[in-house]
């Protein structure tokens, strides 16, 4: 049952070209039971393969900014490790609650940067050109920690945050601001990860499972995505997280 849900959570993920990982921990958790703690370890486990592949190909595509996705991914390979070990130190029910506030935090600006773009975009000032030398740094590994901190304890991507972040103070355009997202997660899932293993929390066949069944799943949902209508794809980028953090704070 694990392996059939999760595929068809692959199709979807790939479908809607969200990263799910929340909607992952939640049909873990709520759904089979999982241990919340076992359930972020495989949710950043599996995140640093699928957004690996995502980044080397964005990466050839030309669409990553190449050192400003290693300075933030640095401080956030360091803020992913001490995420984790944080996790591993708050109780199971009170995890479950923050995970799911922060899957809801998250759907959040997804809804303000796709449904509310020229309201955000009054609201706040977007940096016109890259931020570069000394300022890069010094801006760059806090955000990048940060960000490591927050998807470290709660397995959370942090993507939106990540490309906000990239557009208003680091000056990255839209189009390279996902494909550098996707590079700054690389490294903080794999650290993430790193930080449960080392508490025990990984359960290997669980793991297995989860990534072989999104790997098939995702493989040919991405393939229907030109099918569907533009709108469709909005809604459900936003509701995936919606719902899955809707469930974890009221059904944890």
């Amino acid at each position: 049952m694990l392996f059939l849900s999760m595929i068809l959570m692959g199709g979807i993920i790939g479908f809607v070209g969200a990263g799910g990982s929340g909607v992952i921990i939640t049909l873990l958790v709520v759904g089979f039971g999982v241990p919340i703690h076992q359930a972020l370890a495989v949710a950043l486990g599996s995140m640093a393969f699928t957004t690996l592949s995502g980044a080397v190909s964005h990466y050839r595509e030309r669409e990553v900014v190449p050192q400003t996705g290693a300075v933030l991914g640095t401080g956030g390979l360091i803020g992913a490790l001490i995420g984790a070990v944080l996790s591993n130190h708050i109780e199971a029910p009170n995890l479950s609650l923050f995970t799911g506030l922060m899957l809801l935090s998250s759907a959040f600006l997804l809804y303000l940067r796709i449904y509310q773009a020229e309201w955000l975009g009054r609201q706040i000032n977007v940096r016109e050109e890259l931020l570069t030398g000394r300022r890069l740094y010094l801006y760059g590994l806090p955000v990048g920690f940060v960000c490591g901190v927050l998807s470290g304890a709660f397995g959370i991507g942090s993507a939106a945050y990540i490309q906000i972040a990239l557009m208003v103070v680091f000056g990255v355009p839209l189009l390279q601001a996902i494909g550098t997202t996707m590079m700054i997660i690389v490294p903080i899932s794999i650290s993430g990860g790193i930080g449960y293993i080392l508490y025990g929390q990984l359960e290997p066949w669980i793991f297995i499972q989860t990534l072989a069944a999104l790997s098939v799943g995702s493989f040919f949902g991405a393939k229907l995505t030109h099918l569907a209508p533009l709108p469709v794809l909005r809604f459900w980028i936003v509701a995936l997280p919606t719902i899955g953090g809707t469930i974890m704070v009221f059904f944890r």
